[in-house]
């Protein structure tokens, strides 16, 4: 399986990393929580696979777009 990018879908505030570096992962798997505008967004895998780098830490501000994680 190919490498895939978890970008952010839109600008807020990482609230929570629920998965670790090299934790195996379903697909849609919940990987961190966003918090925008008063409302928690769950950031899913896009694929089963793997954890292989994670990009942000927890109550660091991100900008849609911005890279998160990797899963292979």
């Amino acid at each position: 399986m190919a490498r895939v990018q978890v970008k952010a879908e839109l600008t807020g505030n990482l609230w929570k990393i629920v998965v670790e570096e090299g934790q195996p992962v379903g697909a849609d798997e919940t990987l961190m929580i966003l918090e925008s505008m008063k409302m928690e967004i769950p950031v899913n895998a896009p694929q089963a696979g793997r954890v292989t780098k994670i990009h942000v830490r927890e109550g660091q501000t991100v900008q849609e777009g911005q890279l998160l994680a990797e899963v292979d």
